[in-house]
C-alpha cells in the first residue's frame, strides 16, 4: 500500500491511544474524589471517672476543619455513663474497649479527600459552673472509619453546686448562725460518698467568705450525706456576704467550684 494510504489509519491509531491515555488518567482521579461516607464516634470522659452521657445533659461535640474553622458536624453525646465494673475496676488490656454502652456522639462524614479536624467538647454542657473545654485533633481518612471505641477526651474537673445559702438572699442576723451546703459530684454525676468508689472522705472541701469584699473566713465543709457538704457560717454582723465553695481530689488534681453572695440585716 502507498504510503500517502497509511495516512488515515495512523491518525485514527494516534486519536483512539490519545483517548485510551486521556480515560486511564482521569479514571485514578475521578475515583479519588469520590466522596466516602466516614463514620465518627467521640465520647466524653470525666477524669477519675466514667463517661458524660444524658444525665449530665451531656456533652456537645463539635468538630471543626481544622483550617478553614467551618463545623462538620456538632451534637451532644447520648446514653449512659457506662459500665462500672469495666471502667474503674478491671484491669485493662491494650486494645481492650471500656466503652460499652456508654454515651458516645455519633455522626457520618461525606470526605471526598483527607481533612486535618479540630475535634472541641464542652462538658457538662448544662453545667455552666462546671462545664469544661477540651479539644484535641485527628486526620480523618475518607471511608476509613473512627468507630468502636472512637475518640475518647478526657474531661477534668468537679461539679459543684451551692445549696445554702441561696443566692442574693436576704437574712437577718438573728437567723445565725448559717447552714451551708454544698452538692459535689464527678463530672460524669456519679456519686460521692463516706468510703465510695469516689471517697468523700479524702476530698477537701472548703467555703470561703469575704465580707463587703473583705476576706473573712474560711470554713471547711464535712461529707454529711451522698454528695452532700456541710458547715456552719457565724457572721460577725450586717454586710454583703460572698461565698465561694470549692472542692478539691488531692489524688487526682480535680477541682471545682461555686459561689453565691448573699446579705445580713
Amino acid at each position: 500500500m502507498p504510503r500517502n494510504q497509511w495516512k488515515p489509519f495512523q491518525s485514527i491509531t494516534v486519536q483512539w491511544i490519545s483517548l485510551l491515555l486521556v480515560c486511564l488518567v482521569a479514571l485514578p482521579v475521578a475515583n479519588a474524589s469520590e466522596p466516602k461516607a466516614t463514620d465518627i464516634v467521640v465520647r466524653a470522659k470525666s477524669k477519675d471517672a466514667k463517661f458524660i452521657g444524658s444525665s449530665m445533659g451531656g456533652a456537645m461535640v463539635r468538630i471543626r476543619d481544622a483550617e478553614s474553622g467551618e463545623i462538620l458536624a456538632e451534637g451532644l453525646t447520648e446514653g449512659s455513663t457506662g459500665n462500672t465494673d469495666l471502667i474503674m475496676q478491671q484491669p485493662h488490656r491494650r486494645h481492650q474497649s471500656i466503652a460499652e454502652g456508654a454515651a458516645a456522639f455519633r455522626t457520618s462524614l461525606m470526605l471526598s479527600e483527607p481533612v486535618f479536624v479540630t475535634v472541641e467538647v464542652l462538658a457538662p454542657y448544662i453545667k455552666k459552673q462546671a462545664r469544661v473545654a477540651a479539644q484535641t485533633q485527628v486526620w480523618l481518612v475518607p471511608g476509613k472509619h473512627l468507630d468502636g471505641e472512637g475518640l475518647v477526651v478526657e474531661i477534668p474537673g468537679l461539679v459543684v453546686d451551692v445549696l445554702s445559702p441561696q443566692t442574693h438572699r436576704y437574712t437577718q442576723m438573728a437567723d445565725a448562725p448559717f447552714p451551708i451546703r454544698a452538692n459535689v459530684v464527678m463530672m460524669c454525676g456519679c456519686p460521692i460518698s463516706e468510703g465510695g468508689l469516689w471517697d468523700g472522705s479524702q476530698m477537701e472541701v472548703a467555703a470561703l467568705v469575704k465580707k463587703d469584699g473583705r476576706d473573712f473566713a474560711t470554713i471547711p465543709l464535712a461529707l454529711e450525706d451522698v454528695n452532700t457538704f456541710g458547715g456552719e457560717l457565724q457572721p460577725d454582723g450586717p454586710g454583703l456576704y460572698q461565698l465561694l465553695v470549692y472542692a478539691y481530689d488531692p489524688r487526682t488534681g480535680n477541682t471545682g467550684v461555686d459561689q453565691v453572695s448573699f446579705i445580713v440585716r
